[in-house]
């Protein structure tokens, strides 16, 4: 199995379509159809269903794409690493986070490790935490900040670093006649909620349930920049992270006695160690978070924890 027999089998999954894949990677059509017939003999499995108008997976080739994928990624991550010469001028690095934290904590993270190694490409991927721990475990991250569970429980093969504790805070476009307000009195008033699958909507619900009510929605369904929007048109207010309150506009109403919150932490893979590039990130990470907090930068409500 050679790994440009995996490349050609990832592009023709990708465009169902031979002749479409040769095209992508710039070679003769018939020589990527005998690469992927050997790669089939050597398998003793057909791969693809091949139509006139469709080329789709067998079973035996739904089995053997994640696994070419995670391979040809990892093959990627090797090539970039040797690449990775003197100061890092070349090399790559993909980061993973929540949109919450992509309109707050990422770009002054981004913009400090640009001004170090203005060379190394970076690559974001916004998603849910659940999300990304799975293209971090699937090897298409280097890096991921991810919402931790409640629970304490840990994905597995993951190392996780807690970064943060972060207070979650109500915004709206007026201020509140309260300085602080409780769980209980959202009960009867329609909130911004963001779609599903988002981890501030999981929190908010699972609060407005554990104080014995389902909160009311005046619209639901959006991403961050449209939830900050519905606000700051009237349509009612939202449960946001503290540090993008901060950078909203909306006035900011706390919750009493810290009572809604998440902590973020950063992950990577366990087994692999860290391309150069990425372990940088890591550290201008860290050490833009330990220089916020001495300097007494962070966002109200948010608080770092022991970084090592």
């Amino acid at each position: 199995m050679q790994l440009q027999q995996l490349r050609y089998f990832a592009a023709v999954a990708d465009t169902h379509h031979f002749t479409r894949a040769a095209e992508r990677l710039h070679v003769a059509q018939p020589s990527l159809s005998q690469q992927i017939r050997s790669l089939e003999r050597e398998l003793g499995a057909e791969l693809f269903h091949r139509g006139r108008g469709d080329t789709a997976l067998t079973d035996a080739g739904q089995a053997l794409l994640p696994l070419a994928r995670r391979i040809l990624a990892d093959t990627e991550s090797a090539r970039s690493a040797v690449q990775e010469v003197v100061q890092l001028r070349r090399g790559r690095v993909r980061l993973g986070a929540p949109p919450s934290l992509c309109t707050s904590l990422v770009p002054d993270v981004l913009r400090a490790y640009r001004a170090r190694h203005p060379g190394v490409e970076l690559l974001v991927s916004e998603g849910g935490s659940r999300d990304l721990v799975g293209t971090l475990a699937a090897g298409e991250l280097d890096l991921a900040l991810v919402i931790t569970r409640p629970s304490g429980e840990r994905p597995p093969g993951m190392a996780l670093t807690e970064l943060l504790h972060e207070d979650l805070v109500l915004v709206s476009d007026r201020p509140l006649r309260r300085r602080r307000i409780r769980i209980e009195d959202l009960r009867g008033r329609p909130l911004v909620m963001f779609r599903e699958g988002y981890d501030l909507r999981e929190a908010t619900l699972a609060a407005c349930q554990a104080a014995g009510f389902q909160p009311e929605f005046a619209v639901e369904g959006g991403e961050m920049d449209a939830v900050l929007g519905f606000v700051r048109a009237g349509l009612g207010p939202a449960v946001v992270p503290g540090m993008v309150a901060a950078r909203s506009g909306l006035a900011v109403t706390p919750f009493a006695d810290h009572a809604m919150g998440r902590t973020i932490a950063l992950a990577h893979g366990a087994e692999l160690p860290l391309t150069r590039a990425a372990a940088a990130l890591r550290e201008v990470l860290l050490g833009y978070l330990r220089e916020a907090g001495e300097a007494g930068a962070l966002p109200p409500g948010t608080r770092l924890l022991p970084l090592g």
